[in-house]
């Protein structure tokens, strides 16, 4: 596999581990307080775009671009992810019988957050790396991050970078 799938492979994953923190304390917080559904679901697509750009963000910071830089990176980077990522685990968790109505103390809303979690990393991880892989070619994205690295090998320097912070593959 070649660097620049190394990396879109690697960004993704980034992205979607965010993302999925996110998606799941929303549904938990909400569910917690008794929001209905649509509350429950914007709750939750709202924290998993704060969580998937705030992973995202860290990083760039962390690697030396001001706060401007670092916003419009995590934006261009990982919008698409976290759009795919949502619409799949939404559109899960509508499609299964009673899952929006299960509360914290139900098997239900534990094994149907789950299933649609896995359902929808593994469609957004799928639709998505391609996507990275194209926006990183053509200096977009995450390709940013390793233009203030200044490092030959962007694959490298991606994983590294992530590895830094946290472990979250």
């Amino acid at each position: 596999m070649d660097t620049t799938w190394r990396t879109a492979v690697s960004a993704t994953l980034h992205c979607l581990t965010g993302c999925a923190i996110g998606e799941v304390l929303g549904m938990v917080l909400a569910t917690w307080w008794g929001w209905g559904g649509a509350a429950s679901i914007l709750l939750a697509v709202a924290l998993a775009f704060f969580f998937g750009y705030l992973l995202t963000f860290s990083g760039v910071r962390r690697s030396g671009a001001d706060v401007a830089t670092a916003v419009r990176t995590a934006i261009a980077a990982d919008t698409v992810s976290i759009l795919v990522m949502e619409l799949a685990d939404n559109g899960f968790i509508l499609a299964v019988p009673g899952a929006m109505d299960a509360t914290l103390g139900d098997l239900l809303f534990w094994s149907s957050l789950a299933a649609s979690l896995a359902a929808s990393l593994a469609v957004a991880f799928a639709v998505t790396v391609p996507v990275n892989r194209w926006m990183i070619g053509r200096g977009l994205g995450h390709a940013a991050v390793h233009a203030l690295h200044g490092h030959g090998d962007a694959g490298r320097d991606h994983a590294g970078q992530h590895g830094r912070h946290g472990h979250h593959h």
